[in-house]
């Protein structure tokens, strides 16, 4: 675990991870034993299942239960936030083809709520 300040990713707005959401909406849409409503829900409430493998692992790395010690690294915890980030966009894509485009505003209207005038200048894609 590090404060270090990362680089700019250039994902979640890069083709590559949409495209990735594309394909792994597509392969999931195309094998699910429940459509519709119900089907819906569920990929949406498959994002509780991630976060709760984010707090196994924090529990696990921290050694928080007794009984099972250090379990976890924290590059697994790291895995799992990538889960939950994945997940949820591929819900968001469940939701809406324009899932890119929803995200790019929110974020947007995010980071100029959050960081004001000293917010970067959106990148168009």
């Amino acid at each position: 675990m590090t404060d270090q300040q990362a680089p700019a990713p250039s994902c979640p707005s890069s083709p590559d991870v949409w495209s990735s959401v594309d394909a792994l909406w597509t392969w999931l849409d195309g094998d699910r034993p429940h459509g519709g409503r119900e089907g819906l829900l569920l990929r949406i409430l498959k994002l509780s299942e991630e976060v709760g493998e984010v707090a196994q692992a924090v529990i696990g790395v921290t050694g928080q239960n007794p009984r099972k010690g250090v379990t976890h690294t924290w590059e697994d915890v790291q895995g799992e936030l990538c889960d939950v980030v994945i997940t949820a966009l591929v819900a968001l894509r469940t939701l809406t083809p324009d899932a890119r485009e929803v995200f790019t505003r929110h974020l947007e209207r995010v980071t100029a709520r959050s960081l004001g005038a000293s917010a970067p200048p959106a990148r168009r894609t």
